[in-house]
């Protein structure tokens, strides 16, 4: 693996080519992950880069590395959330020891982003209080709309396929609906 640090991994990520596929990943940009970065992913699971944890880029870095690669990385695969309870795990580091607080408003989002890809319901209560006291107002739509998700169902039901879990008859009709959400 060539010397990856927390300033190459936050540089990309938030480099204007990136910003627009934050939300709206192609298969290309996927591919361009697993090839630049599946070797720093599987580092960070496996707690090789916990060190990064001790600087507020690192930790951003690293929750990038554990939340938001993945998903990209492994769309439409059970690895996709692997990292997540890592990523949740240096995220309270992280906010604990004020991390957040040296961050701009996009490095916020993705810091606290993990809380809101959790289905337990205390995860989603946590991030709707770190977006409001942020001001990250754009993102409370999106925070709450998952929120609700997990309310409802007690977890997201797009991911049942994914992980083998078997669907309600009400997960089916929400997903086959019109609000049903993807991921």
């Amino acid at each position: 693996m060539s010397m990856i640090t927390p300033q190459k991994v936050t540089a990309f990520w938030f480099s204007e080519a990136v910003q627009p596929m934050w939300f709206a990943a192609t298969p290309e940009f996927d591919g361009q992950l697993r090839m630049q970065y599946l070797d720093t992913y599987h580092a960070a699971l496996k707690g090789e880069l916990a060190h990064w944890v001790d600087t507020p880029e690192g930790a951003l870095a690293l929750i990038i590395c554990l939340d938001q690669l993945p998903l990209n990385m492994f769309r439409g695969e059970a690895a996709s959330f692997e990292g997540e309870q890592a990523s949740r795990d240096v995220a309270i580091q992280a906010i604990d020891r004020g991390f957040d607080q040296n961050l701009n408003d996009q490095q916020k989002l993705f810091m606290y982003m993990p809380f809101m890809h959790s289905e337990d319901i205390a995860d989603h209560d946590k991030v709707l209080t770190l977006f409001e006291q942020a001001g990250l107002t754009d993102n409370l739509y999106w925070a709450r709309h998952h929120r609700d998700i997990v309310v409802r169902f007690g977890r997201f039901p797009h991911r049942n396929k994914i992980l083998g879990r078997e669907s309600s008859q009400e997960e089916q009709e929400y997903l086959a609906s019109s609000e049903g959400f993807k991921g």
